[in-house]
């Protein structure tokens, strides 16, 4: 399963839209077309979308341990 796979199960899981995700982004709806279609995503942009469908990225390990990862909010959200 490809990343834009997944942005697009969590969109489904949120009951959010693509459109309203590129608009989160601050970009047009076929930029975000063209973002999935090409399943172009930085570790930043990931950290955007969990954001957005109000959950987190995280490394968890075999043991249950896990590292969280977050936005830095003293930095713009990306635009692409």
């Amino acid at each position: 399963m490809s990343t834009s796979d997944k942005v697009k199960a969590l969109l489904r899981l949120s009951g959010k839209k693509q459109t309203e995700l590129a608009a989160y982004f601050g970009i047009s709806s076929q930029s975000m077309n063209n973002k999935m279609n090409r399943d172009s995503w930085s570790s930043r942009d990931l950290l955007t979308v969990a954001e957005f469908v109000g959950c987190q990225l995280a490394f968890v390990f075999p043991d249950g341990s896990r590292i969280t990862m977050d936005l830095d909010k003293t930095e713009e959200a990306p635009s692409q």
